[in-house]
């Protein structure tokens, strides 16, 4: 049995992917905009949480080494913290690093 990798199409930098699924013009672009909103609002959250981390780091006059020992991850995690590198996070696992000793996290909605 053989597998088919062969690319037959690539969607360019900037382009609405929801126009090329072929959706309508119009929805393409309410649904590209929701995307993008999602993506704001989370990038958003991320930093929101690790301003919280990285305070509390400081407050506490924490070495990087002490204060992944108390979160319960690696130098280099608490670095990509500090450094804001949203890519490298989940909200759960930054909200999971806040409830370990650092901050309690509440959901408020609305």
């Amino acid at each position: 049995m053989t597998i088919d990798t062969e690319i037959r199409h690539v969607t360019k930098p900037g382009a609405n992917l929801f126009r090329e699924l072929g959706f309508s013009a119009e929805e393409a672009n309410r649904l590209q905009a929701a995307s993008h909103k999602k993506i704001n609002d989370t990038q958003q959250l991320k930093e929101q949480l690790m301003s919280e981390l990285a305070a509390w780091i400081e407050q506490h006059q924490l070495k990087q080494a002490e204060a992944a020992e108390i979160l319960m991850v690696s130098c280099p995690r608490v670095s990509d913290v500090v450094n804001k590198k949203t890519a490298k996070f989940t909200i759960d696992a930054l909200v999971e690093m806040l409830s370990r000793d650092c901050k309690p996290v509440r959901l408020a909605i609305g």
